[in-house]
């Protein structure tokens, strides 16, 4: 059967001085699947864009800035990652520069400056621990991973890159 997952972004905006990243903590939708989680920005390619192109949208939308530098990061497989057991293929970029002045929340919840070194002190997805030092390492490959999940926990990780 081919492998036919739903192909995303997600993205971790730097501030200015590269000390703190945009996060968002989702806390605005009760039936939200990644309610009370922390996460960077980022959804689902619409059909008509390239990776790159629904990255900048994302942002736009839910942050109100533009991008102006970001380099891919990874690739992720997340199988079984979807509410319902839907495979998710993410590509992460990293956003080292912007402008305009980010939103204080959207729909989906509050955007909040979070100082790099206090990310993991977060509620946020098990695997997101695993693959997040590679997003900020100074390794300039990108990293290609597969993160199987099972009834809403991770069940694996490997990368290569």
């Amino acid at each position: 059967m081919p492998y036919t997952p739903i192909v995303a972004t997600l993205g971790y905006v730097l501030s200015p001085d590269r000390s703190r990243v945009l996060m968002i903590h989702r806390n605005a939708r009760e039936h939200d699947h990644h309610l009370g989680k922390y996460n960077g920005l980022g959804g689902k390619v619409e059909p008509d864009e390239d990776v790159l192109a629904g990255m900048r949208r994302e942002i736009r939308e839910e942050a109100g800035i533009e991008c102006v530098d970001l380099t891919l990061r990874g690739t992720i497989s997340w199988p079984g990652f979807g509410k319902h057991g839907e495979d998710w293929l993410g590509f992460l970029f990293l956003i080292t520069s912007f402008t305009g002045t980010p939103l204080e929340r959207n729909a989906e919840g509050t955007l909040e400056w979070v100082a790099r070194d206090r990310l993991f002190e977060l509620p946020m997805w098990e695997g997101d621990r695993q693959f997040l030092p590679l997003v900020f390492d100074a390794d300039p490959r990108p990293f290609h991973g597969v993160m199987p999940y099972k009834d809403g926990r991770m069940q694996a990780w490997n990368y290569s890159r």
